[in-house]
């Protein structure tokens, strides 16, 4: 287990979609640059909507621009990083510059899961997965409980992947974020995963007892590749 943040961005208007992974890649590298981030933050994974393929799989939204995916050194850093001086004076002030709000206005904690432990590649596809109305917390824990790796394996989509990876969201999301678990699915490429899913929406793939917890309405999925990495 491990801990992450996980944002789920929209560029700046005044971007193209096709200037966003470039932007995304200067504004990361100030964080290279601030002494508490290198200590705070393990790893970086930035992947941007796939412009080429994202309408060619099943549900994809085209409706946000990237996923970044941080592994933290602990939990407390999650909360430490927003008061961190540096990172205040050095990162906050380019966030309207590639973002469409601050980043903290979209950014998940989550204790990361590994179901399938494979390497990274460029190609993963990210679900943010809501709750369905009336469920709760509990009847959450209770559904993955009862699904372990092999249920989330026996899909054929999410079978096929190098990697699977299920995070769980915890604390409060920020407004309009409120998602419970975030799947990724990391595939050699994007026309293996297209394939694979094979017309199927994630959500529906997820094992019965899961899906039966999570609302697709409510949920969103990217496509994407990675554009940027640290280490």
């Amino acid at each position: 287990m491990s801990w992450k943040m996980i944002y789920l961005a929209r560029r700046n208007p005044a971007l193209k979609p096709e200037e966003f992974p470039q932007a995304w890649r200067e504004h990361s590298a100030l964080g290279a640059g601030c002494s508490n981030v290198r200590d705070k933050v393990r790893s970086v994974r930035q992947c941007a909507r796939d412009l080429d393929n994202s309408a060619r799989l099943a549900g994809a939204s085209v409706s946000y621009d990237g996923v970044n995916l941080l592994e933290l050194r602990d939990r407390q850093a999650a909360d430490d990083i927003w008061n961190d001086e540096e990172t205040l004076r050095i990162m906050r002030p380019d966030e309207p510059r590639v973002f469409s709000t601050w980043v903290r206005d979209f950014t998940l904690v989550a204790e990361e899961g590994v179901l399938r432990d494979g390497e990274p590649t460029d190609c993963v596809v990210t679900a943010f997965l809501g709750l369905a109305p009336g469920l709760n917390q509990a009847d959450l824990d209770r559904a993955l409980a009862a699904a372990g790796p092999e249920r989330w394996l026996a899909d054929p989509a999410l079978g096929a992947t190098r990697r699977l990876v299920l995070n769980r969201v915890d604390g409060t999301p920020p407004p309009g974020y409120d998602y419970a678990l975030i799947l990724e699915a990391w595939f050699p490429d994007p026309d293996t995963a297209i394939r694979a899913f094979d017309g199927i929406a994630l959500p529906a793939r997820l094992p019965r007892v899961v899906a039966a917890c999570i609302d697709p309405a409510r949920s969103v999925t990217l496509l994407t590749r990675v554009t940027h990495r640290r280490p």
